[in-house]
């Protein structure tokens, strides 16, 4: 779309997307992931990934970004979840 809509798109993108970065932060300084729920983390990302391909599929600028970058974060929250569990 080249509507304008775009720049909405991928700012609340950009917003959801960092909201995973305080919970990055805060497991990797104290390395607890005791009130994370591994199955909720694993669907999450599965989820995610898969909104990645569709926007590969689609040729979304917007719902790459965003799901690329969610991806990332939660994966590295399932990461440290499955280490420091």
């Amino acid at each position: 779309m080249a509507d304008g809509t775009m720049w909405l798109r991928l700012l609340a993108g950009t917003l959801t997307t960092i909201a995973f970065l305080p919970q990055l932060i805060r497991t990797w300084q104290t390395k607890s992931t005791k009130d994370i729920s591994l199955g909720m983390f694993l669907i999450f990302t599965g989820g995610v990934l898969l909104w990645l391909i569709y926007g590969v599929l689609i040729s979304s600028l917007p719902v790459m970004f965003a799901n690329g970058l969610t991806f990332l974060l939660a994966s590295a929250i399932l990461v440290l979840k499955i280490r420091y569990g």
